[in-house]
């Protein structure tokens, strides 16, 4: 079941030669209000590990808008981090990231889908709307700029 995209894109796979797209995405998509992205080293740390995946959301002008990073282990795989740049919300490409990231784990014999979000993040209504339920907390586990704490709700989808 692949997502519908509200706009034309192209899914593609990344490497670590896309660590430059993926830290303006993660920059603009997340910046540092809540604690939730990614530094460059553990990004670029990440990458050549088995089972990981990056896949880039770019427009039809090769622009990348969005990305996903995954990793695979035995039956089991996790959306660790995904990302829209902000004016590109709103348009499916989350949606599309998302729907990629299941179908490619269906097609892989995954059997558990798993994925940890901010308490409060709006993408919770998307990764709901998909199939995925609460499983968990993680109290105080993102510390904004400011200093407050945010919960992380874990999230699975059986597959």
């Amino acid at each position: 079941m692949m997502a519908t995209i509200d706009h034309p894109v192209r899914l593609s796979t990344g490497t670590s030669e896309d660590l430059d797209a993926v830290m303006e995405i993660m920059e603009t998509a997340f910046g540092n209000r809540f604690g939730e992205a990614w530094t460059r080293s553990q990004c670029a740390g990440i990458l050549p590990m088995a089972g990981v995946s990056l896949t880039l959301a770019r427009d039809t002008e090769g622009t990348t808008t969005g990305f996903s990073l995954v990793r695979s282990v035995a039956d089991e795989s996790e959306l660790l981090l995904i990302a829209v740049s902000p004016d590109h919300r709103r348009k499916g490409v989350g949606r599309g990231l998302l729907g990629h990231f299941l179908d490619h784990a269906r097609s892989e014999g995954i059997a558990r889908a798993h994925l940890e979000v901010r308490e409060g993040n709006p993408a919770i209504h998307m990764y709901r709307h998909a199939g995925f339920e609460p499983i968990g907390r993680r109290r105080n586990y993102y510390r904004g700029q400011d200093g407050q704490q945010f919960d992380a709700l874990t999230f699975a989808l059986d597959l």
